[in-house]
């Protein structure tokens, strides 16, 4: 049964991009162990705005696991403590009575603080527009079995496709690497008929964008899909590198 319980939160609070950031510390009693993490943060921005204090500013959308705005980093982990869970998923239930919790934003270069625990996540969307769809002209809607797509394939497309953007790999990795994030969107098309034809472009663009935008390089600690909410494998990464050299070598 879930029970009422006392934390002290550290939330880094930083007013702009360009100005000097710190923790502030507070104190929330009675808290339930049954409400999700944002939840907390709303009781606690009620009781800063009560008290005419500023809220924490943090992101949140859907609150479903679908969105990946919930990006925040809770005791030295990408949504926290738990695993395949997005921050909106996080239950109280993971801490205990008296527990401090370390709330910070992403930390990378290619994810700038926008004030507090928002960070500018539009790099990602750079990253799809260089070549993360399918330009060309495909016909209309075919029948469902008309393109034989063996299962294993079209599996793995569709696990490749469960990213939601996140940002949490980034966070996770200590050179700030976007590989898992790009190489599940070069996954999800390249298995697939419909993706085939511009696999060499999309690859080539896609990298090069994530280089341009500042994001370091893998270095296979595989931290990223231990702490990917929707635990997209590292065995992306190899096919991302092996369309890659294709590329190249066809250059």
């Amino acid at each position: 049964m879930d029970k009422n319980i006392d934390i002290t939160l550290k939330v880094w609070r930083q007013k702009g991009p360009k100005e000097k950031g710190a923790f502030a510390t507070y104190q929330l009693k009675g808290i339930s162990q049954g409400s999700s993490f944002l939840e907390m943060l709303d009781v606690l921005n009620e009781q800063l705005i009560n008290d005419g204090k500023e809220p924490v500013f943090f992101d949140h959308d859907c609150r479903e696991g679908i969105c990946g705005m919930c990006s925040l980093y809770i005791n030295g982990h990408p949504h926290g403590p738990d695993t395949a869970v997005t921050t909106c998923q996080l239950h109280m239930r993971k801490f205990k009575d008296g527990e401090t919790i370390t709330i910070e934003p992403w930390r990378s270069a290619g994810f700038p603080v926008i004030r507090d625990l928002t960070v500018d996540r539009q790099a990602y969307d750079k990253i799809i527009q260089a070549g993360g769809f399918v330009s060309i002209n495909t016909g209309g809607v075919p029948d469902a079995n008309a393109i034989a797509i063996p299962k294993k394939e079209a599996d793995l497309a569709m696990d490749a496709a469960a990213c939601i953007g996140c940002g949490a790999c980034v966070a996770a990795c200590k050179n700030g690497s976007a590989m898992l994030f790009v190489s599940a969107k070069v996954s999800q098309l390249a298995l697939l008929p419909q993706g085939k034809v511009e696999a060499a472009k999309r690859a080539k663009a896609m990298v090069a964008k994530m280089d341009e935008l500042g994001f370091g390089n893998c270095t296979n600690t595989q931290a990223c899909e231990k702490e990917c909410p929707k635990s997209i494998s590292v065995t992306n990464i190899a096919r991302l590198n092996r369309e890659y050299l294709s590329a190249k070598f066809k250059d």
